[in-house]
């Protein structure tokens, strides 16, 4: 007796989205983070120099300088100065030549807060003039102006005797 069994098959088929069919498969335009090339050729390095001289030294040098002390040395400068001092000078000058004509001087005393002096010139008028002035703490300038001798204005004359004026010569046509 023979039993024949049938088996029938039941294909389901899902249809399955469009994708175009390429003689190559595309390559993508990123690169994931986990590709790394690996390289196809490493090539060694056929020469490597060696060093021929390697100096060593013979003789430690001496430094030339050595930080000193670690006291601290003495200010190089000296202390400010004290200006509360009371100020007291004389001074005075003169000047007297007859060539030019100059003839000034200047004198001054000061004790203190006090001061006196006086200074004089020559005028062109011929007159010297002087002011005698006094200056005391609060009281400001003082001046009293004098002169001795009288104004002189003399006629003007000029020391040169002016050019000939020009005149052209005659002409005979």
């Amino acid at each position: 007796m023979k039993v024949v069994l049938a088996l029938t098959l039941v294909a389901v088929v899902v249809a399955a989205p469009y994708r175009p069919r390429y003689g190559h498969s595309p390559i993508p335009s990123y690169r994931p983070a986990h590709y790394r090339p690996v390289p196809s050729y490493r090539p060694t390095p056929s020469y490597r120099p060696t060093p021929s001289y390697s100096p060593t030294p013979s003789y430690r040098p001496t430094p030339a300088y050595r930080p000193t002390p670690s006291y601290a040395p003495a200010p190089s400068y000296s202390p400010a100065p004290s200006y509360n001092t009371v100020p007291h000078y004389t001074y005075n000058y003169a000047v007297k030549d007859d060539y030019s004509g100059n003839d000034f001087g200047h004198q001054e005393n000061r004790d203190g807060y006090d001061t006196q002096g006086s200074y004089s010139v020559q005028l062109p008028d011929g007159r010297l003039q002087t002011v005698t002035y006094n200056v005391n703490g609060d009281s400001g300038y003082v001046a009293q102006v004098s002169y001795q001798g009288e104004a002189q204005y003399p006629h003007y004359q000029p020391s040169y005797s002016p050019a000939p004026a020009y005149t052209p010569r005659p002409s005979y046509g």
